[in-house]
This record gives C-alpha cells, structure tokens and sequence, in this order.
C-alpha cells in the first residue's frame, strides 16, 4: 500500500516539483541535526552541572531512532535520509556519552 501512495504522489504535480530539490534535502538532512550542537555546548562546556536534567531515555530513544531510519536510508539508497540521520545518530550519543560523564544513569 506505502508503494501506491509514493508512486501517486511521484506522479503528482507536488512530486515532481520534490524531485527538483533533492540536494536542498540532503542539505537539510545535514544542517538539521546540527540544532543539537546549543545543548552539547551547553552539557560538555557550560553548563555541565545541569547535566542531570537532561533525560538519558529520551537521547538514548533519539540515538537508538536515528539508527534504524539510518540503515534504512541506506537500504533503499536514499542520500538524505542517511546522511541526516547518520550526523543525528553522532550528535545524539555524544549527548547520551555527556549525560553519563556528568551526570550518571539518570532518567
């Protein structure tokens, strides 16, 4: 069914115009998980003390997601989906490493 649906919307007006901007998206695959880099500042330089009112689950489930979309992005061969994903998965266990540094097995 997931087939069906993305081969209409290629075949739409709106997926023909998407198709053009392929390298925008794997430039915003690649900006986009450098949002995290305020809070790794903040967690490695700053403010390290505040390290325990990160929460470990939630950037061990982003790392952990960050993963699997990853690999799938390299499965179906989709530069964006991996090269964002890939930087993501970096950026989000370097957060997981900084709150087990600072702060211990927290929740």
């Amino acid at each position: 069914m997931a087939d069906k649906v993305g081969q209409k919307f290629m075949r739409s007006n709106l997926g023909h115009f998407m198709k053009h901007f392929e390298g925008f998206m794997v430039f915003v695959g690649v900006v986009g998980p450098f949002a995290t880099l305020p809070q790794l500042v903040k967690l490695y330089f700053t403010h390290s003390q505040h390290a325990s009112g990160q929460s470990l689950v939630t950037w061990s489930l982003y790392a952990a997601l960050s993963l699997l979309w990853f690999v799938y992005g390299l499965m179906v061969k989709k530069l964006p989906i991996y090269v964002g994903n890939g930087i993501s998965m970096v950026l989000n266990l370097l957060m997981v490493i900084g709150i087990m540094i600072h702060a211990g097995v927290t929740f």
